[in-house]
């Protein structure tokens, strides 16, 4: 019988559970007692946060990180985001991967109108004397090596924070930075 975990990875944690090089490393493992043989669906990087789901099924692994499952993440930039740079993102942008450059997919994005209620991150990001941001929703089905971040890079406005709310039709929804849930399966 498999398990299915849903977790919001904080700040500072790699989405791993073994970090074999020299630097101590947060991992997965100290946020609470998974199971023998749970592996992490797709990525978070160290500093992104957000929704992670993680499985003792290889198989559930394969269909969830498969082109056909939207991946949707908030972004917080640095300036105003303007429509331009939005349709920019919607229809593909050059970013460097592999040593190569690479246009990135159609994709959904739009800016935020609110200021999403995440919380505090471990890691102060900084103040409103640096100069104003804002925040955007992208929505990809592919998932380059720091994709969201190169992309909005890309159109001038780097990436301050990023969260990633949805994987499919599974939600980050109230779940609070280090929490896991526990759930029956993946309804992606």
């Amino acid at each position: 019988m498999h398990q299915h975990f849903l977790i919001h990875k904080p700040y500072g944690y790699l989405s791993q559970f073994i970090y074999e090089l020299k630097r101590k490393k947060k991992l997965l493992g100290e946020l609470y007692n998974f199971p023998e043989g749970t592996m992490a669906i797709g990525r978070l990087d160290e500093d992104s946060e957000g929704l992670l789901l993680l499985t003792t099924d290889g198989m559930m692994s394969e269909i969830v990180r498969s082109k056909k499952v939207e991946k949707e993440y908030y972004v917080q930039v640095d300036g105003i985001i303007n429509q331009e740079a939005i349709e920019k993102l919607k229809n593909g942008v050059e970013i460097g991967f592999n040593g190569k450059k690479y246009i990135t997919k159609k994709c959904k994005a739009a800016i935020l109108n609110s200021i999403p209620e995440f919380g505090e991150r471990g890691k102060k990001i900084r103040d409103e004397r640096h100069g104003p941001t804002s925040w955007l929703s992208i929505t990809i089905n592919e998932g380059k090596f720091r994709q969201v971040r190169k992309m909005t890079s890309a159109v001038g406005f780097p990436t301050l924070r990023l969260v990633r709310v949805r994987v499919g039709n599974i939600f980050l929804n109230d779940l609070k930075a280090g929490e896991v849930m526990e759930v029956n399966n993946f309804d992606v």
